[in-house]
């Protein structure tokens, strides 16, 4: 760790300093005529991971930028997060990314340039591990460090995956646990245990590239990548985008045992109630499921996490053993299930 502790220059960390949904919902409304582009396949008029534009040779660029401040206090590792959660929103579509661009904000007179040096060196790092360049950036001084990275992702069309485009009957996968909003506030609080930090770091610096190898499933036909609103907060938005519910068996969504202390210390980011007050009318839970606990880590704002799989029950085979060949076979069993569109948007079981 570095001396100079970077999560306490900040207000909020990683994803977990989104605007709540309902706010940017606000901020999104437009009161000018959108331009009609009949090239670009996704834009504003969907909740999606990035924009994809149709180069009209079978293949579309897909193009998205995510920045963030500090989740952890070394500065390569969080340079590292930053650059993995960027590179994310492409393979969240099915893509293959090819290009980045560094975007920092650094407070020159709190915190000195050696340390922004480290972070760029750790987005060099990641990228360099997901074989694309960072070919350059742009920087302003700022009141609190910001570091993040757009992204540039080639798919071809028919390997294209969105957040919106589920089918009832469709059977949910997620490629990683939840609890990174846990532990990393618990690292702000300096009450992470020393044993835990290697398993946060890992956790959110690790590559969803198997993205790109789902693209090429047809069966596959919705994917997001879970992030600042929890994985109900991600979940609500592929159901309503899909015109369905959905059906969430809470017993087998996958989370880090590490976090259960710190749960019991009620240790937990502010951003968690600032999701569920956003979205909390719209789940429902079963009875036996323990809403307290389900409560402090469905919402719980992820930062570079899992992806969130739609997957057709003709598909799961094949999607299975790209899980178990890719080293993720504790992720095989689907947590959840799409459903017709019901009260409630999601149902928690």
């Amino acid at each position: 760790m570095t001396a100079t502790r970077l999560t306490q220059f900040s207000h909020g960390g990683g994803c977990g300093c989104k605007i709540a949904p309902a706010v940017l919902d606000k901020i999104l409304q437009s009161h000018t005529g959108i331009v009609e582009n009949k090239n670009l396949l996704v834009g504003n008029l969907s909740k999606d991971d990035a924009a994809v534009y149709d180069l009209d040779n079978g293949t579309a660029l897909i193009s998205t930028t995510d920045f963030f401040t500090p989740i952890v206090d070394d500065a390569f590792v969080f340079g590292k997060i930053a650059g993995a959660n960027a590179i994310s929103d492409v393979y969240a579509m099915g893509g293959k990314p090819i290009l980045a661009i560094a975007i920092l904000g650094w407070p020159i007179n709190k915190l000195p340039p050696e340390l922004a040096q480290q972070v760029l060196d750790g987005a060099r790092e990641i990228c360099r591990e997901a074989g694309i360049p960072l070919a350059g950036g742009h920087s302003i001084d700022t009141p609190e460090p910001i570091f993040g990275l757009s992204v540039n992702g080639l798919v071809q069309i028919q390997n294209l995956k969105q957040n919106n485009t589920a089918r009832e009957g469709d059977l949910l996968f997620l490629t990683k646990p939840l609890g990174v909003g846990i532990l990393s506030t618990a690292q702000k609080r300096d009450a992470l245990k020393e044993e835990h930090l290697d398993l946060l770091y890992a956790q959110l610096s690790r590559l969803n590239r198997i993205g790109e190898l789902l693209g090429s499933v047809e069966g596959v036909h919705a994917m997001t990548d879970v992030t600042g609103f929890g994985l109900l907060g991600h979940l609500i938005e592929m159901a309503e985008g899909s015109q369905l519910s959905a059906q969430l068996n809470y017993a087998n969504v996958p989370i880090l045992d590490a976090i259960k202390e710190y749960m019991a210390q009620k240790i937990g980011p502010d951003a968690t109630f600032r999701n569920w007050n956003g979205y909390g009318h719209k789940v429902s839970f079963a009875p036996g499921v323990n809403v307290m606990e389900a409560f402090t880590i469905l919402p719980d704002p992820q930062t570079n996490g899992g992806l969130l799989v739609a997957v057709a029950p003709d598909a799961i085979l094949e999607v299975q053993k790209i899980f178990s060949d890719n080293g993720l076979s504790d992720f095989i069993e689907p947590i959840g299930v799409m459903k017709t569109k019901g009260e409630k948007v999601v149902e928690v079981i």
